[in-house]
């Protein structure tokens, strides 16, 4: 049975000094970190090697190790341009769902 991840992040600019972990969780946690965003029209970036990694790491509350900084930019930079309706793939190794 494979283990299925949720990993929420926050980073605002001027507030932030990296993105922070808002919200971690597997299997049911994980659902149930989805529904919460799909309520809340968050997009969803599916990316299960991070998120993995995320989840061994890092802890509630906790910015995310500079180890990590990179993808999770592309994926922070990714939703932004989403929504400015700027258009461009995915970051590497990502997917983007936007459930409706």
């Amino acid at each position: 049975n494979p283990t299925h991840y949720a990993i929420a992040l926050r980073y605002e600019m001027g507030r932030d000094a990296a993105p922070v972990c808002v919200a971690k969780g597997a299997d049911r946690m994980a659902a149930q970190i989805r529904k919460i965003a799909r309520d809340n029209e968050v997009p969803i970036v599916e990316n299960r090697p991070l998120a993995r990694a995320l989840h061994a790491v890092v802890e509630v509350d906790d910015a995310i190790p500079v180890e990590h900084w990179q993808a999770v930019a592309e994926i922070i930079g990714y939703v932004m341009d989403l929504q400015r309706n700027t258009r461009r793939k995915p970051p590497a190794g990502s997917s983007i769902r936007i459930d409706d």
